[in-house]
């Protein structure tokens, strides 16, 4: 199987961009998905947008993409990266979420448009998982 990584950037809509209970039922319902079609995936949201990094097989990666599409919590969805990997940056983790990290911060204010942009969001994202404590 191909793996592939898709980084994408949406903005939210209604409560979705700043209430917790809006949070909560993506991250759970994402999360009971994304075990069923084997995607692992980090999900950040700031400043009214939503920033994603999802791993799977193609066709996957596009069931969920356009489940996403059709999701009226996000518009103006934006891919920022799209590639063939080698290995899963969030293996254990069908949806975890990313708490901004000042690094992070810096990159989404400059704003989200090149795929270098993208693959650098991509790699924040992983570490803030990395070095995220475990909830209890």
């Amino acid at each position: 199987m191909s793996l592939f990584r898709l980084v994408f950037a949406s903005d939210a809509v209604g409560a979705a961009a700043e209430g917790l209970l809006p949070l909560i039922d993506i991250i759970g319902v994402s999360n009971a998905n994304n075990r069923r079609d084997h995607v692992t995936s980090a999900l950040l949201r700031r400043h009214g947008r939503f920033f994603q990094v999802m791993e799977g097989a193609r066709v996957d990666l596009d069931r969920t993409l356009n489940r996403i599409r059709a999701d009226r919590r996000h518009t103006d969805i934006r891919i920022l990266a799209d590639r063939p990997v080698d290995a899963r940056l969030f293996p254990d983790s069908p949806m975890s979420r990313i708490d901004a990290t000042p690094a992070l911060d810096r990159l989404i204010c400059a704003g989200l448009t090149a795929q270098k942009t993208g693959l650098m969001l991509e790699q924040l994202m992983a570490e803030a998982h990395r070095t995220a404590s475990p909830i209890a």
